[in-house]
């Protein structure tokens, strides 16, 4: 089983800036990829970045250029620093890791989600 903590959010004025944490721990073997989802009310849940191991990270269009996420490989931690923070981009912000555990004889996929953190931008 992989349990995911997440730290760093809060209330910060337009302009801005937060940074998002992510620790997973668990019986992981291999992380595939780690990814920030965020989800305002009344909007479906929306991938905001992602960083695959060994591939390109993601950035959706609306956060490009003012958010940046980053991984420690050795603490299976994931990181989005955000900059530049609009009241648009106000939500619950969710963790996402991918990958595989192990245990003595198996292994198995998993697809864990962090518990959510509040970003809330002012105006």
């Amino acid at each position: 089983q992989v349990q995911l903590v997440e730290s760093g959010g809060g209330l910060v004025q337009a302009g801005g800036s937060l940074r998002l944490s992510c620790a997973a721990s668990g019986s992981i073997f291999r992380i595939n990829a780690m990814g920030w989802y965020r989800q305002a009310p009344g909007n479906q849940r929306e991938l905001v970045a992602s960083i695959p191991t060994g591939g390109r990270t993601y950035y959706a269009d609306s956060v490009k250029g003012r958010f940046t996420i980053s991984r420690d490989y050795a603490k299976n931690t994931l990181y989005l620093q955000m900059n530049s923070l609009k009241p648009e981009d106000t939500a619950v912000y969710y963790c996402n890791v991918i990958g595989l555990t192990t245990t003595e004889t198996t292994r198995a996929s998993f697809n864990s989600w962090g518990q959510g953190t509040q970003v809330t931008v002012s105006s």
